[in-house]
């Protein structure tokens, strides 16, 4: 694997997105916790009853570095000679995605298809929900994948121009926040925000960042000190993952300044860690863990949550594995047996879904029509976002539990994008 990857090949941002989605995994198994219940098990977040905890979602929330790394590959990807046409180009970056994410939303309908004939109808939504959470991250990315030629071509005009419009783009959704004390007027920031941190990896890619030592420690410095003014004297909440304590804002739901400041922070550690990063992946062992792990990353982060609801069920609804109080000592203590057994089933499940994230993409000598791709896509991601705002029930008539428009809104679109 060390001597097939291409000396072109930029491989510390490969291990930046392998580092950046295994830290996701890693906080939400932390946080997360199956408690037993009246009739089966109920699923606790830390952030939610310890607001003391809330900093260490600084540590976890990871996720802009995976879409600053994703506009680094998507920038370098689009550069290459190789990529064929760019609807070619998006569907086949499309289908690496959907490919395994259907397999996830076709388990959780037979669980909602078999929930009426086991009496467990409530507890099925609530395991399915959780289990699907992590779709809400590949409707954004979707979404920054279907503009990203648009996102490059715009940087080629206008550079840090594109970032700074998106920046105040979420400022005023932010004030809008404020002042009406609502977020649906705030919605566009779930766009702007991923795609301004998508759009500073595109920057990266062409140069545009620090490549000092000073730099680095000055970005990473300013987005502390920003972040850290924000959340103190400032209204947001301290929580970078879900909770905050009202009255302050959530920064995730939607996405706020204090994230992007956040995000400014670990851009500027990406770029502090650059060569120690490079040194160890370029040893053939890490980089062959670091690819492999790279052919079924999705794969892993789709599944991680539905593995908390497995688990759950086999460990503690049975009585198998003790639950102390959440957030006690002797709670963290039991987390580390806890993550153990989610990391086995893990395991086991990428090993047997993971090659079909793994397979061979279509070839991009593949001219596909423009309108087929870009109709596929978008009627995806609508369904997708359904069943995501409406916690996977769908915003219109079901049948035996299924969300029916939404369920053919997704399958219609992929259908379409396969044969485009």
């Amino acid at each position: 694997m060390d001597v097939a990857a291409p000396a072109r090949r930029d491989r510390y941002v490969d291990l930046l997105r392998a580092v950046s989605i295994g830290a996701v995994v890693l906080g939400h198994w932390t946080v997360g916790s199956v408690v037993p219940a009246d009739g089966g098990v109920e699923f606790v977040n830390l952030l939610d009853i310890a607001p003391r905890t809330h900093p260490l979602t600084w540590l976890f929330q990871v996720m802009p570095v995976f879409f600053l790394v994703g506009g680094y590959a998507n920038a370098a990807s689009l550069a290459s000679p190789r990529r064929g046409t760019i609807p070619g180009w998006i569907r086949r970056r499309a289908l690496r995605l959907l490919r395994p994410a259907t397999i996830v939303i076709g388990v959780v309908l037979v669980v909602r298809l078999l929930a009426p004939a086991l009496d467990a109808v409530d507890l099925a939504h609530n395991a399915t929900w959780a289990a699907v959470t992590p779709l809400w991250f590949l409707v954004v990315y979707l979404g920054v994948l279907l503009v990203s030629p648009w996102a490059v071509a715009a940087h080629q005009r206008w550079g840090w121009g594109v970032v700074l419009v998106l920046v105040a783009g979420v400022a005023l959704g932010d004030i809008l926040r404020l002042t009406t004390g609502s977020t649906a007027p705030a919605s566009a920031n779930y766009a702007l925000a991923w795609l301004a941190i998508h759009q500073v990896g595109i920057i990266w890619r062409d140069g545009g960042l620090p490549t000092t030592r000073r730099g680095a420690v000055a970005l990473l410095a300013g987005g502390l000190a920003t972040a850290l003014l924000l959340v103190g004297p400032g209204p947001y909440g301290a929580a970078m993952v879900g909770a905050a304590t009202p009255p302050d804002l959530s920064n995730t739901a939607p996405p706020t300044l204090a994230l992007l400041a956040l995000a400014a922070a670990q851009t500027g550690a990406v770029l502090l860690l650059r060569p120690l990063g490079t040194a160890w992946v370029a040893r053939p062992r890490v980089w062959a863990l670091v690819a492999r792990v790279n052919l079924v990353i999705l794969t892993v982060f789709l599944w991680h949550m539905a593995v908390l609801v497995i688990v759950g069920f086999a460990l503690v609804g049975t009585g198998l594995l003790p639950v102390p109080d959440v957030g006690s000592a002797a709670w963290w203590a039991w987390r580390i047996p806890w993550i153990v057994a989610l990391s086995l089933v893990l395991a086991l499940l990428v090993a047997l879904l993971g090659p079909v994230e793994a397979a061979a993409p279509p070839p991009a000598t593949e001219r596909p029509s423009a309108v087929a791709v870009g109709a596929g896509l978008v009627t995806v991601l609508i369904g997708l976002g359904v069943l995501g705002v409406t916690d996977t029930v769908g915003a219109g008539p079901q049948l035996a539990g299924i969300p029916v428009a939404e369920v053919a809104l997704v399958l219609g679109g992929l259908v379409t994008l396969e044969r485009a």
